[in-house]
Order: structure tokens, then C-alpha cells, then sequence
């Protein structure tokens, strides 16, 4: 593999930080040195012994291999050497604070796992007879129940598999109920600068327009400026509560009201949920849908590639037209999965299916554990736990930190400040590179774009005072560093397995292709 090399620490000894002497094998104590296994590994070891024998290929005709495949091959103890090395040079939830700010990265209670562990969660089959998984689908229909009550709507489908999924649902319902009014002319959604970023790509690849509402000084959406582009045109508008900017929308219920009267429909993406839950019902403001994100409100693991889980809920408009399957308890309490085939001419508005199946049991198990666990109650202490560690740590700041947005008054679950104030030639970039060497994972950084600079914390809810408290001390020192012109704040991070890349070529040319170097046989000797 050919790596971009800029500010790439070289893997031979060198000397520790301070001055110590370097070691003999780059190690320093725990902070362990690893090789690409493509340096470890050669094509003359293998961690299995096979069976002599021929082995017939003509089955694959001309896509045979002809040659060597080309791969490392390592023996089992040094395959599980490799990758818990580099587990233990990542950062995660189990480690300390990860302050990504609009992604709630919060602790996931064993429990939880545990639930979504067992043979008749974990080993169910999408294929199975209905008669033989009723738990599961109990499971399913009791999530969906609580979705529907935590937020005051009408239907939820719980099939897509994520926030974007989602998304995109409820805008497939609204294309769907917009057809069956007979106005498919509205192709434009208004989509406010402090939404999600995903919330116009949705909106785009469900074939509408999207069009800009601007955001007040405050950080909220212009009311008026979205009231008067409102139209025969406009089929939605998607908007973000409590926004990106960290802000409750208080406006969302004249809005939804205007947007109503207008003969559209409203779309809030509700993936900060977390911050309102057992507080607010979405459904009480006009909302019509809404996704949620199951890893962020009811904590199942986030990050990683997944899996997500993304449940729509939707108004009474706009339920019928929800996408197959969903389940169903009967009169004599059987739970029925509605699919095409046992639909009949009950729900002839459907606009069809998000997914093969019925959605992401383990989420669901996780989700509901989550819910069961706390109680409504607990699920409010929840909301209120975020919001007090957001604003703790907004108001903690605010004197180092500029915080636009401050004079707005609370924030919700997560704070943003910018990098108004530093000295030229510094910004958010070094501050976050600092963050590493103080042990913490930097927080979400240049977003929301309405902010020049942004760094946006989320806390959530499941930190404590001392672990806040230990942030707060770092984010404030680096910030200090960086005010006073402390030049190191450039090569950040001094301490972490490898130094600052160059991270503009390295998104915009990798080279992902391993190419062992060439050693002349003079250098050899």
C-alpha cells in the first residue's frame, strides 16, 4: 500500500518525547509500535494447513486465478497481535468522553446488549414462519407503540434502516400523498440553513428541488422568509428540531401551521430527539414525520459502519401511505406482519418497501431494553440531563471561547463555539489536533457551515460532572495555547501513534494499492 507520507511518524526507533533515549523497537512502554500487516505478513506463512488435492476450478471458467493473490499471510497469534494493537491506538466510548457533537456518541448499557444477545433475538431468520417468532415480533409492535406515544403521531414504519432511510421515507410518504391529491407539480422543498446535511440530499434523490430558507443572527430558522416562499410549488419543507446550531425551533408550530394552510406537509428530521424526549411531542407541533435515530436517542452502538436503525413516525395525513411491512396485534393478541401478500386492499396507499425484510432486530431489542429500563420518567430525565451537560459546558466556555449563539439563551444537548478571536494563522483544525495529546477524541469541527470556524460539543447525558469537568480543563488550556501563539499547536498531536497528515491529499488521493518497497542490493548489504 502507497501512503501519503506527510507528517507520517516513520516507524524505525526514534527518540520519546522530553528527550528520552529512543528504544529498539519504537515501542514506548504500552504505547506499542505496529507495522502494516502487509509488512508483517509474507505469502510463505498461512495460519491454516489445508488438505492436499487438487481443487477443481472449472466452475469458474475464466474468472480462475492464474496468479498469486498477493496477500499477507501471518500465523493466528500474529493476526491477533495485529488488531489489538490497533485497537488499542483508537479512541472509543469505553475509553473516555467523544464529544462529536449532533451525533450523541453515549455510553450503551450492557443490558442492552445482553437482551439483543439472546438465541431468540439474536438467531431469529427474516424467513421464519410468523407463528414461530411472535416474541420477536412483539418486540417490534411494543418499540413501535412507544415511538408513536413519545411522539404524539399517528403510524410509525420501522423498516428503514437508518436516520438517511428514513429521511427519505417520509419524503416518499409526502411524494406519495402530494400523487394521490393529484399534485405532483410540487417538486420544490425548503430545507433551512441550520437542518441536517442530509436533509437535501434526501430531499434531491427523491426527485425534488431543494431550495435555501436562511437562519436569523440567532441561530433559528427565518420565519418569514420561509412563510413567504411558501407556495403551489412547495411539497415540504425539512427542518431540524432542536437544530444543528444546538437550538429548540419555538417557532415550529407556526410553521407547521403556515406550511399547512400553504398545502404542504412538514418533515423534521429528528435525529436530536434525545434532546426533547419525554418533553416535547413532535406531533403537538404539526409535524407530519419525522425519523429516529434508535443509536442516538435509545442508545444502541453508534459508529462503525452501523448498523443504524431509523424508525419514521408519521401524522394521521400521511400514515396511510407508509411503506410495507409493519406489525399488527389482532383481536386474539396474535402479532401479524402486513405484507404485500396479506395487505389485501387494506392499505392500497402504500408507496411499497424500504427494505427486503422487516428492519434491524438487534436495534430494536436494544432500543426497547433502553426504554423499558428507564420509564417514561427516566426517558424525561434523560432529555433534561443532556440539555444541563450541554449548557454546562456552553457556559463553562463561553469566557475562552466564542460562543455565537450564547446570547440566544440555552442551548440544548449540544453547545458550538468558533474560532473567532485566535490569532492569525491559527484555527479550529489545531485545537482539535491538541484535543488528541490531551487524551480526548476532537469534537465535530467546520459544521454547521453558518458557523466560520465551528466546534460543536455534545455531552450527552450519560457524562458526569468530573468527566465534564476534565474536557472542560482541556478544551479551555488548548484554547488559551492557541490565543497565546503557541507555535506547537501547529504539529499537534505530539503524543498520539502518528503525527499531523496531510489530510487535503489524503482525501483526495489515496492510494489504497500496497507496494513493497524496492531495496536495491547495495542498500540490502
Amino acid at each position: 500500500m502507497t501512503i501519503n507520507q506527510s507528517g507520517w511518524k516513520p516507524t524505525s526507533p526514534q527518540a520519546n518525547e522530553g528527550g528520552a533515549p529512543a528504544t529498539f523497537t519504537g515501542n514506548k512502554a504500552l504505547m506499542l509500535e505496529e507495522a502494516l500487516i502487509f509488512e508483517i505478513g509474507d505469502d510463505q506463512t498461512t495460519g491454516v494447513d489445508f488438505a492436499g488435492g487438487d481443487v477443481s476450478t472449472a466452475r469458474l471458467g475464466n474468472l480462475a486465478r492464474t496468479a498469486p493473490i498477493g496477500l499477507p499471510g501471518l500465523s493466528e497469534p500474529e493476526t491477533v497481535r495485529h488488531y489489538t494493537r490497533l485497537s488499542r491506538q483508537n479512541y472509543a466510548i469505553d475509553l473516555g468522553l467523544f464529544p462529536l457533537g449532533s451525533c450523541t456518541m453515549k455510553h450503551n448499557p450492557r443490558l442492552n446488549e445482553k437482551m439483543a444477545r439472546l438465541p431468540g433475538f439474536a438467531d431469529v431468520h427474516p424467513l421464519q414462519p410468523v407463528d414461530t417468532v411472535q416474541g420477536a415480533l412483539g418486540v417490534i409492535n411494543e418499540l413501535a407503540v412507544w415511538l408513536i406515544e413519545l411522539t404524539g403521531m399517528h403510524g410509525v414504519a420501522m423498516s428503514p434502516k437508518a436516520g438517511a432511510h428514513g429521511e427519505l421515507c417520509g419524503i416518499l410518504c409526502i411524494k406519495a400523498a402530494l400523487e394521490k391529491r393529484g399534485e405532483g407539480h410540487r417538486k420544490v422543498v425548503l430545507v433551512p440553513e441550520s437542518a441536517h446535511g442530509t436533509n437535501p440530499a434526501t430531499a434531491a434523490f427523491a426527485g425534488f428541488s431543494v431550495e435555501d430558507i436562511p437562519a436569523t443572527p440567532e441561530g433559528r430558522v427565518d420565519t418569514e422568509a420561509l412563510k413567504a416562499r411558501l407556495g403551489p410549488d412547495v411539497a415540504a419543507v425539512m427542518i431540524t428540531n432542536p437544530n444543528t446550531c444546538g437550538l429548540f425551533e419555538r417557532d415550529l408550530k407556526a410553521i407547521s401551521d403556515a406550511v399547512h394552510a400553504a398545502g404542504a406537509y412538514v418533515y423534521c428530521d429528528g435525529a436530536n430527539f434525545n434532546a426533547i424526549v419525554g418533553r416535547v411531542r413532535p406531533g403537538d407541533l404539526g409535524v407530519d414525520a419525522m425519523h429516529i435515530n434508535l443509536h442516538k436517542t435509545f442508545s444502541t452502538p453508534h459508529g462503525g459502519g452501523g448498523p443504524g436503525s431509523g424508525p419514521t413516525v408519521l401524522s394521521e395525513a400521511l400514515a396511510p401511505f407508509g411503506p410495507l411491512p409493519f406489525t399488527a396485534r389482532m383481536k386474539d393478541g396474535h402479532i401479524a406482519l402486513i405484507e404485500e401478500e396479506t395487505a389485501g386492499d387494506d392499505h392500497p396507499d402504500t408507496f411499497g418497501r424500504m427494505t427486503a425484510f422487516h428492519g434491524q432486530m438487534g436495534m430494536f431489542t436494544r432500543a426497547l431494553t433502553y426504554i423499558l429500563s428507564h420509564g417514561a420518567d427516566g426517558l424525561r430525565q434523560v432529555a433534561e440531563d443532556a440539555v444541563l451537560n450541554a449548557n454546562y459546558v456552553l457556559r463553562s466556555l463561553e469566557d475562552t471561547l466564542d460562543a455565537p449563539f450564547a446570547f440566544s439563551g440555552p442551548c440544548m444537548h449540544e453547545a458550538i463555539f468558533s474560532d473567532e478571536g485566535f490569532p492569525e494563522g491559527f484555527s479550529t483544525i489545531d485545537v482539535a489536533k491538541a484535543l488528541i495529546d490531551e487524551g480526548f477524541h476532537p469534537m465535530t469541527m467546520y459544521f454547521p457551515l453558518v458557523v466560520h470556524g465551528a466546534m460543536l460539543v455534545e455531552p450527552t447525558e450519560t457524562e458526569s460532572k468530573a468527566a465534564l469537568d476534565q474536557f472542560i480543563g482541556a478544551l479551555r488550556s488548548v484554547a488559551q495555547r492557541a490565543k497565546a501563539g503557541d507555535q506547537s499547536l501547529k504539529t499537534a498531536p505530539h503524543f498520539a501513534p502518528r503525527g499531523r497528515l496531510d489530510e487535503t491529499l489524503a482525501a483526495r488521493k489515496p492510494k489504497l494499492v500496497w507496494k513493497a518497497p524496492v531495496v536495491s542490493s547495495e542498500a540490502a548489504e
